[in-house]
């Protein structure tokens, strides 16, 4: 916040932020003429699109008051884009521009009256987001003035031409120092305490209270050659302080991280041991090789020993960056929507040589590190090349200026090539981190703290990106050495070198950066062949106006590595490519694991507009448990923030992440579907390159130490525990009723709350997830399908009836299958539509397939050892049975498993028949959260009928996933407590609960409906209030389809039964809309106008219904109706509300009252010009509808 004073005395409150589309109708307003003549004539939206930097500078009031925007080339067309920097260092060699130090300004528009303020406002707010930014040039035709507001902050530099036509322009520059300088680094001294303890105290208050009031002093004398102190200052007042030593616990380091990149922090030593002896000897040549660069390292350090001169300290970093090159060269994947993303994420770490006193928190991207050997680490013999920061703390108005220390600090330690800092997890990351790489822990690391790492040559400015020739090969081949993909990289490269094409033909472009002569990255991009794909499959236009970007503007990445210790340049990097190849957009795909045909992948974008754009970077461990659909769409939440980075996601399941694909797409699936996520909705999530995944099972919780403990007794540390784990058929516990002497289910006790604890047959399966279904189909095609012998599926949930049709499809006679089916634990069906049944009973019968009713398992094998099950025994309401058994599938009621139960129970977690947890998914410890059929909610809300289980669980993990981000996301509002008597109030959610599967008979069967309390169909349909009932066809002939609409018009519930695919996602559309937006559905029904519902919502006019934005659209609709016309006028919302509650009483019935004010209002206007825009908008996926001008 800044205040701004006019000439007039007037004072506004202001503040900067990015620009957003809605500022455009605002910028549009302030250009005047003079902006014209000195910007030209603009097409804002493309020039916002193209824009590196854009920013807004806004009152307190939120009101408009300045625009500004930047790119990284000049305008007027006095340059070519990739070519500018010699032109202007031509113009004036004194000025040492360069694309990493220099932005242009395109457009300035400001409010009259604060214009002046508001320049010098965005102009300090830009230098302080762009660090390394110390030039901003303003170019203007020769002839204009910069009028009253600009020239107070540019000055003229000289006159060039223009390389289209024949005019000259001026060329303005606007200097750092003007704004906001470098800080003046230097030794502190005792004097300087007084100014840093206010600096201190305003964010800790611990370091006073542990070491007295003047720690600062005593620190500040006790330097020695070990120990530094060190300042920031203006005016002659210090508002920074760094302490440094050289001191660093490198045994600690060495056991709890990875530092193979860094070479363990230490000098090369003839003696390191970097490979376990079985590798030393199949790779000795390697190891000649490496040895060879690290004594070439070790005698560049020893040569800069010697005090050095800031004028040579460049070239002296600059060789020991290409030197390390080759130990330190790491890809570095474009994997997230703004920037480049680490694959392997980190979790905790390190050791506490430092603390951190301050409150900001932007960050970069992490680094892919090497994953971690199982067995041998490397023994470094060598000295250490560290030292490490041990009390760092800056004023917040000069934050920005942080790397200044760095020069200084380094020169304090010649014969040091790198600095540490290890911060608390919790902290958010600081600019000054943003600079430094996060180090990789060990699984074995026991520290509690994060390490960090810079390398002296990190400080270099000189990098230049540039295309790459011929003669970079041996420096390209140096830096990928020892990537995975380096011949791909290599092979790339040659075949740009060659033809700047690829054996297909597809045009290549190949980009290096450079750095004192030494290659540090490569980076390999094509045009983007699948343009149109993209943006009808992706949705891209999240992040970009797709008709403001040309085809050959999209560009896809294919390679891209740069070494680690210059990882804090890698957004410019990509600026760069942009810049050069003439890009505007850059995708990268991650494929599936396995690929076969052109399968969905996950696709990751960035753009001009994000290059300067930071993340905040979020290293709180958050371990979710359980791969259920709660679980997961917790994670796609999280992962799909753009602007937050998650560096700690772990996830917990028996088997990793679903989705494998382990079963034909063509096959029948054992269980049925909720429709939240399928094998394509995992591959275009690709949540394994953002998640850490552990293979195992919970079986305790150590609240005390935070962490899980696994079945394989190890353990996972958290701050943030999830548990979804939901719940699972288990094991039937056979009653032991001895059948001969013909018992029934009433004379046998009830043991379905006993668990069974005896070994689990190798026949017998319990179906839970897809690996389940493999080992099951696995063990079917080996020892039953080619044999005699009867498959007993026992159970009553639809899961059965899907199991079943599995095993028919795989050509086993419906004769040797028994659907044995217990009592049922309540009235309503698993398909509560007896239309259904009927027809699902009907295929059972033509398929040959024996069902028995009420029953009740007794005995395996005759009480005898059950392993391998050849006979079960049942108890009936009549009489009781015994069948032959080969397989036998289990589907009883779905509980919690006993392991999870017992670790909850053990932990001290509230437990009541499920995991008790409050309205805002909090467990009786605050650290410990929990969703999805695992839970139920406390009882003092007085709902035990409603739990997570009534609700979609993509919509519960959205929610959970939505709850949490208020403790991350510093953008969203802070959360308010409700008021008591509301906190007694469950929430409810809206998304639609949905099962399906294919069903004996080969039926597809779809059901959509409304969250609720389970009741019989029935009893629904005889309330008064029901609504409509619209079916068409019948279940029998395989075209069955029923559509309820409610007492509001609106679709409530859909089923579906076919004997042909139908395409699910599209009726998924239609829940919750008004009957008329289907074609005015009610009246066509009752005029007979519709005799077949699939064919209907196969016509064209219901295609803009089933487009993924049609959501979008509806939202902003609504926004609009909610919206006021004027501010003593009520909106279209407002009155309908007084209408409904009779706060009002028109004298026309109210509909009409409604429909008048809205066709005389502006609201009708406002509707129809947004629908046209939407259909304008995707007119190519909704070529159908027409528009205005279409002829």
């Amino acid at each position: 916040m800044s205040v701004l004073t006019s000439p007039r005395g007037k004072v506004e409150v202001v503040h900067c932020r990015r620009t957003d589309s809605q500022d455009i109708y605002c910028i549009k307003s302030l250009i005047r003429k003079f902006t014209h003549k000195l910007f030209g004539k603009l097409n804002i939206i493309y020039l916002l699109e193209k824009a590196n930097l854009a920013v807004t500078l806004c009152n307190d009031k939120e009101e408009f008051m300045a625009q500004a925007t930047f790119l990284d080339y000049p305008n007027w067309n006095v340059a070519k884009q990739d070519d500018w920097v010699s032109v202007f260092r031509e113009l004036d060699s004194d000025i040492p521009c360069t694309p990493l130090n220099t932005l242009f300004m395109h457009l300035f528009v400001a409010v009259d009256e604060y214009s002046v303020g508001c320049c010098k406002e965005i102009l300090r707010t830009v230098y302080k987001a762009v660090p390394e930014l110390h030039f901003i040039f303003l170019i203007v035709p020769s002839y204009m003035s910069l009028g009253s507001t600009l020239i107070t902050v540019f000055d003229q530099v000289g006159i060039m031409p223009c390389v289209t036509y024949e005019e000259d322009f001026a060329v303005h520059i606007c200097h750092r120092h003007s704004h906001c300088p470098q800080l003046h680094v230097r030794k502190a001294r005792v004097e300087d305490h007084d100014h840093l303890m206010p600096i201190f105290m305003r964010y800790d208050t611990i370091l006073k209270e542990t070491y007295g009031e003047y720690f600062l002093a005593e620190l500040i004398e006790a330097q020695d050659e070990e120990n530094h102190a060190v300042v920031c200052e203006v005016d002659g007042a210090a508002v920074g302080f760094m302490s440094v030593c050289s001191r660093v616990n490198m045994q600690l380091l060495h056991e709890c991280f990875d530092l193979g990149p860094f070479h363990g922090l230490c000098f090369p030593h003839p003696d390191d041991v970097l490979e376990s002896p079985q590798e030393l000897s199949v790779r000795g040549s390697q190891d000649a090789e490496l040895k060879s660069s690290s004594q070439s390292f070790q005698k560049i350090v020893k040569e800069s020993k010697e005090p050095v001169s800031p004028d040579t300290m460049e070239n002296i970093q600059g060789k020991i960056a290409g030197e390390a090159a080759s130990e330190e060269a790491l890809s570095v994947v474009q994997n997230g929507v703004s920037e480049p993303e680490d694959i392997e994420k980190l979790s905790e770490a390190s050791p506490g040589c430092a603390q951190d006193h301050h409150g900001s928190s932007r960050s970069l991207a992490s680094l892919l590190q090497p994953e971690e050997p199982a067995h041998f680490r490397p023994i470094y013999r060598g000295a250490s090349a560290a030292f490490c920061i041990q009390l760092f703390c800056i004023d917040e108005k000069y934050e920005a200026r942080s790397l200044d220390f760095m020069n200084f600090v380094f020169s304090l330690f010649s014969d040091k090539n790198f600095c540490v800092i290890s911060l608390p997890r919790l902290t958010p990351e600081f600019i000054l981190i943003q600079n430094f790489v996060k180090v990789v822990p060990f699984n074995t690391c026991t520290v509690e703290q994060d390490l960090y790492v810079f390398h002296r040559a990190g400080l270099l400015k000189s990098i230049n990106i540039r295309f790459a020739t011929l003669s970079d090969t041996p420096g390209v081949e140096n830096l990928v050495s020892t990537l995975m993909l380096n011949k791909n990289i290599l092979e790339d490269l040659a075949h740009y070198n060659k033809a700047h094409k690829a054996p297909d033909g597809t045009l290549l472009q190949a980009f290096v950066a450079e750095v004192a002569e030494q290659i540090v990255g490569i980076a390999v991009i094509t045009n983007e062949m699948d343009v149109e794909y993209l943006r009808s499959h992706y949705n891209i236009e999240e992040f970009i106006y797709f008709s403001h970007h040309q085809r050959e503007e999209h560009g896809h990445m294919h390679h891209f590595a740069l070494n680690p210790i210059f990882r804090h340049y890698t957004k410019f990097f990509l600026k760069e490519i942009l810049r050069l190849g003439f890009k505007s957009c850059l995708y990268y795909p991650v494929y599936p694991t396995s690929r076969e045909g052109k399968m969905s992948y996950a696709l990751n974008h960035t753009n001009r507009k994000l290059t300067l754009e930071p993340k905040i970077t979020v290293n709180a461990r958050i371990v979710v448990v359980g791969a259920s659909s709660v679980g997961i769409s917790f994670l796609e939440t999280l992962v799909f923030c753009s602007h937050l980075k998650f560096n700690n996601l772990t996830l917990i399941s028996t088997h990793g992440l679903p989705g494998k694909k382990l079963l034909d797409t063509e096959q029948r699936k054992f269980l049925a579907s909720d429709h939240c996520f399928n094998d394509k909705d995992y591959a275009l999530m690709s949540l394994c390159s953002w998640v850490n995944v552990v293979v195992g099972r919970m079986t305790g919780i150590d609240r005390a130490a935070k962490h899980v403990v696994l079945s394989t007794d190890e353990i996972v540390l958290y701050d943030h525990l999830i548990l979804c784990t939901g719940q699972q058929y288990q094991v039937p516990c056979p009653t032991g009723a001895d059948i001969s002497q013909h018992l029934t289910n009433r004379e046998v006790p009830n043991s379905s709350q006993r668990r069974y604890t005896g070994k689990v047959p190798c026949n017998h399966f319990t179906l839970n997830e897809e690996e389940d279904c493999f080992k099951a189909l696995t063990w079917m095609r080996n020892n039953f399908i080619t044999t005699e012998g009867n498959v007993i599926v026992y159970g009553n949930t639809i899961d059965t009836y899907t199991t079943v049709e599995t095993i028919l499809n795989l050509g086993v006679s419906g004769s040797r299958i028994h659907l044995v089916q217990p009592p049922p634990v309540s009235t309503i069906t698993c398909f509560n539509n007896y239309s259904v049944e009927s027809a699902v009973a009907d295929a059972l019968r033509a398929s040959g397939v024996t069902i028995y009713r009420d029953a009740i398992l007794a005995q395996w094998n005759d009480g005898l050892h059950p392993d391998p099950i050849y006979s079960a025994s049942f108890t009936a309401p009549l009489k009781s049975f015994r069948l032959q058994c080969s397989m036998f599938f289990s589907f009883c009621e779905k509980k919690v498993d006993y392991e999870t139960f017992k670790a909850l129970n053990d932990a001290c977690l509230v437990y009541d028949g499920q995991l008790v947890i409050d309205t805002h998914f909090h467990t009786n410890d605050i650290a410990i959260r929990a969703a999805g059929s695992l839970t139920k909610f406390s009882n003092r809300y007085y709902s035990n009928e409603w739990t997570h289980s009534n609700f979609s669980s993509k919509e519960i993990g959205f929610q959970l996933a939505a709850a949490m981000l208020h403790l991350f996301d510093p953008s969203l509002e802070p959360v308010t407590e409700p008021p008591a008597d509301l906190d007694r109030l469950i929430p409810m959610y809206k998304g639609a609960k949905i099962q399906g599967g294919i069903l004996p008979g080969s039926y597809h069967y779809l059901h959509i409906a409304k969250p609720a309390i389970p009741t019989p169909l029935e009893t629904q349909m005889a309330q008064p209030d029901y609504g409509l009932e619209i079916v068409t066809s019948s279940a029998e002939n395989g075209t069955y389809f029923r559509i309820h609409i409610n007492k509001y018009q609106m679709v409530e519930t859909i089923t579906c039964l076919s004997k042909e695919p139908f395409p699910t996602s599209n009726y998924i559309c239609l829940f919750g809309q008004h009957e008329q937006l289907l074609n005015n559905l009610r009246a066509r029904y009752n005029e007979n106008l519709i005799t077949d519902l699939y064919s209907y919502f196969t016509e064209p006019w219901c295609l803009a219904i089933f487009h993924d934005r049609f959501i979008d659209l509806r939202k902003e609709l609504r926004q609009i109706l909610a919206s006021k016309e004027e501010e003593a006028l009520l909106s279209i919302e407002e009155l309908a509300h007084q209408i409904e509650d009779e706060e009002i009483n028109p004298t026309e019935k109210p509909r009409q009252n409604l429909k008048r004010v809205f066709e005389d209002s502006i609201y009708k206007t406002l509707v129809e010009r947004r629908t046209l825009d939407y259909l304008r908008y995707n007119r190519h996926l909704l070529p159908m509808y027409a528009w205005p001008g279409i002829i």
